[in-house]
Parts: C-alpha cells; structure tokens; sequence
C-alpha cells in the first residue's frame, strides 16, 4: 500500500496495530452514552471508512458486543477502544480517530446525539449538529 492511501493506527501499547486504505465515507463527534461508557469520555471521535479497506496488521483484539448487533474492539492488553462495527452488514467499520497516527487528517464533519449530551460539554463550533444519528 502507498503511503499516500495508507492509513495507519493502534492503541496505546502497540500490541495492536491496524492498516486502512481509501478515504472515510464520514467524520463525527459521538455523545452517545454507550460511546461514553465505552470510552471513559464524555465524546468520541470517530473516522468511517469501507470495511473491505480495513485490516488489523498485527495482534487481534478483543470484541464486546455493547447491544445487540453492534461489535465493538478493543485492546484486551491496555483497554484501548478501536473499532465500532454494526453487524448488519452496512460494509463500513469506525474507527477511534484517535487511534489514528495522525488523527489530525480526519476532523469531525458533524456532531451526533446532542441528545444525550453531558451538560458541561461543550459543541463543537459550526458544524452541523444532530439530535440522533446523522442520517436522521
């Protein structure tokens, strides 16, 4: 894979890496509680790209299934949240952008479930905000 479409990321010991080609199909900033939890944060940044351009490149992580027809990973060595996948078959996979090598490419477009939102945090400036999920 060339530098240029190759993106790569991993948690926070190393112990596992991943590879993701092609660019996101979207960008958003989560306040969903199950993100929340899942994170330990009160948003999530997250980059959605093709599930077919997606590989982990080394080490496997663990898979906790938060709700029904939803897998989330993680690193089952240092805790690090990766991945949130619907099972369901929508062919995209999001990615912590965090995790990302360099997350700086891959700003929020738009924020979603506002609804849910904790009190004292703030939006995220002008972009677009959605009481829900962004295909409302």
């Amino acid at each position: 894979m060339s530098s240029e479409t190759s993106k790569e990321g991993g948690c926070l010991c190393g112990a596992i890496r991943y590879r993701v080609t092609g660019e996101p199909v979207a960008t958003s900033l989560c306040h969903c509680k199950t993100c929340r939890r899942a994170s330990g944060a009160p948003t999530v940044a997250w980059a959605v790209f093709r599930s077919s351009d997606f590989a982990f490149a080394n080490g496997a992580p663990t898979c906790f299934h938060s709700s029904p027809g939803i897998a989330r990973t993680f690193c089952g060595k240092c805790g690090t949240p990766l991945t949130y996948q619907r099972e369901s078959g929508t062919g995209t996979i999001d990615i912590t952008t965090a995790t990302l090598d360099h997350p700086d490419r891959f700003a929020p477009a738009c924020e979603i479930w506002i609804a849910h939102k904790i009190s004292w945090e703030s939006l995220n400036g002008p972009i677009p905000q959605h009481s829900g999920s962004s295909k409302q």
